[in-house]
């Protein structure tokens, strides 16, 4: 850093600089967060994952209420 302090012009362009990079990071991550946000692409690109996780959660499911209402009898 210099030791000599900066005109005001030189201040100006270095916040005009600035915002036009936070702009630029603004549209990037608002793009991303429309990409993770968008189930359905995730769940069309990650398929078999998605039914290996359904059949699981379906068997868990499925024994703890069979293991309940099996106990009444």
């Amino acid at each position: 850093m210099s030791t000599q302090p900066r005109t005001s012009e030189q201040i100006r362009a270095s916040i005009a600089a600035n915002q036009a990079g936070l702009a630029s990071s603004l549209t990037q991550l608002r793009g991303e967060v429309v990409a993770v946000a968008d189930w359905r692409r995730q769940i069309n690109s990650h398929r078999r994952e998605v039914l290996i996780g359904a059949a699981v959660a379906g068997f868990v499911i499925g024994g703890g209420i069979a293991a309940i209402f099996g106990r009444r009898r």
